[in-house]
């Protein structure tokens, strides 16, 4: 495997921590799982359902129409003092995630509505190679777990 995503610089978080998975099914539970873990290690364990749900939207999303084979995606979970945010990043640019109405009888199609329910702000920023779309939930002060 290679890794199309590398890592980035360190951008001042007060906590901040990126995993690199394959482009295969399993890898979206345990990727929702890791950020829990973290978002609950980082004391707030009241935003880490959330925080799961979206990672696994967002990984759900990467894996359906961002990820090539034999690349890798990455999830960047990081925390200032005011916000979470959960990034994850694909090697396919051209395809860019899109709100849309869901028919009620689809099986897909609702996890945009759904990341968009639970965080502040998302956004999509474009790469060299590939895209990372991230989300940002406010959270208050730590609580120690």
């Amino acid at each position: 495997m290679t890794d199309s995503c590398p890592p980035p610089l360190s951008k001042g978080y007060d906590r901040y921590d990126t995993v690199s998975y394959t482009p295969y099914p399993q890898n979206i539970p345990r990727a929702r799982r890791h950020v829990a873990q973290l978002v609950v290690g980082w004391g707030h364990p009241g935003a880490a359902g959330d925080a799961a749900l979206v990672a696994s939207e967002l990984c759900t999303n990467a894996l359906l129409h961002g990820c090539l084979r034999d690349r890798l995606f990455r999830v960047e979970t990081s925390l200032t003092g005011t916000a979470l945010r959960i990034a994850v990043t694909d090697p396919k640019g051209e395809r860019l995630p899109q709100e849309r109405p869901a028919d009620p009888d689809a099986q897909f199609g609702r996890g945009l509505l759904i990341v968009r329910a639970l965080v502040d702000s998302w956004a999509v920023e474009h790469l060299a190679v590939g895209k990372t779309v991230w989300a940002e939930m406010a959270v208050t002060g730590r609580v120690d777990a």
